[in-house]
């Protein structure tokens, strides 16, 4: 089943055929409306030619990062997100030899997929484990115990972008986060 979280066609198809584009598009994730960023990685494959993590890890950063931040922007920080997406490449060519699949096809648990994306730059606890859930949801990427390590977001329903199969989803995914920060506000009070 094709990837539809951007809700751009030419850009759900590269995070579908391309492994680094889903773990970019993630990375990017953050203080930004979902399917911006998950449209992130077709604006980098666009304006630099290609997704490989050697060619990213090794591109000159300032000319790395104007091509990240040019409008429009792969996220409203384009510049500094520019950087987290050389560090990420340079992980995956370091540790998995390039080939992004091996964080998660080498982790034989749920634990041990969760403290390897805990390890990539970018990703706390909770992005990991929002990772996780996207590849068991969306890609069939079950490794024993992953339903314990990603808790709630293992579960039916429209909590993350692990959700996200269409607009549908994402409104109500969107819907859901508005009321857990609503509720977290008034718990402040």
């Amino acid at each position: 089943m094709p990837i539809q979280i951007a809700q751009d066609p030419h850009a759900d198809e590269v995070l579908t055929n391309d492994p680094f584009a889903l773990l970019a598009g993630m990375l990017l994730d953050q203080q930004f409306p979902m399917e911006r960023a998950f449209a992130g990685p077709a604006k980098v494959l666009d304006r630099f030619g290609t997704l490989d993590p050697a060619a990213i890890a090794a591109a000159e950063p300032e000319a790395f990062a104007d091509l990240c931040a040019t409008p429009p922007a792969i996220h409203r920080y384009g510049r500094s997100m520019a950087g987290r997406l050389q560090d990420l490449a340079r992980v995956v060519v370091d540790e998995y030899d390039g080939d992004t699949t091996r964080i998660w096809t080498e982790a034989k648990t749920g634990e041990a997929l969760l403290k390897r994306l805990k390890a990539l730059p970018g990703f706390g606890e909770q992005k990991a484990k929002i990772f996780a859930a996207l590849l068991a949801k969306q890609l069939d990427v079950k490794p024993r115990g992953w339903t314990t390590v990603v808790g709630d977001y293992g579960r039916k329903g429209y909590r993350s972008v692990a959700d996200v199969v269409d607009a549908d989803s994402l409104a109500k995914v969107r819907a859901y986060k508005q009321e857990q920060k609503k509720a977290a506000r008034a718990s402040d009070v």
